[in-house]
């Protein structure tokens, strides 16, 4: 559990203060999504105290297995995220806020929102990945396949009938 100490006697009005937690993907409730992030988990940031609420803002920096959506190969994609959240010191001050009780923030929800925000849509070896071929399976970033691909476009298949009578 990532626990933040901001009680007032000891945080006074103004201040910041940096903080530091590495800890394992399995202690943040990710899901099915556990399973690809590989390594430690590495939450960095600073908690201030802005009289109204505490800001809180920093990085997550993990490491995240995939499979390409063209090529179907493994890879590994270091990743660095920026969050920054409010925490209000009493319920109902601002409507985009959070809540912390006054003595303690934790930060498990903040940083498993953020990991899971920025789980793409589509993972991609590299930008320009050619993909498998679609007949025989070739995997064409590694090489071309002697595979006709040629598809005629559908408009055009009524002359291309004329071709064939002659």
């Amino acid at each position: 559990m990532m626990k933040l100490d901001v009680a007032e006697g000891v945080f006074p009005l103004g201040e910041s203060r940096t903080f530091s937690f590495v800890i394992a993907p399995e202690s943040l409730d990710l899901g099915d999504d556990t399973g690809h992030l590989r390594g430690e988990i590495c939450v960095d940031g600073t908690v201030m105290n802005t009289g109204s609420s505490m800001r809180v803002a920093g990085t997550v920096r993990t490491c995240r297995s995939f499979v390409c959506d063209r090529c179907l190969a493994e890879g590994e994609r270091e990743i660095t995220l920026d969050f920054s959240e409010d925490y209000a010191k009493t319920p109902g001050e601002t409507d985009e806020a959070a809540v912390c009780d006054g003595e303690t923030i934790i930060l498990d929800d903040l940083v498993r929102d953020t990991l899971l925000v920025a789980e793409p849509l589509r993972e991609l070896c590299k930008s320009d990945c050619k993909g498998l071929c679609p007949i025989c399976g070739q995997n064409l970033n590694e090489g071309s396949c002697s595979c006709d691909t040629f598809v005629p476009d559908p408009r055009l298949a009524a002359l291309e009938s004329l071709l064939k009578n002659d």
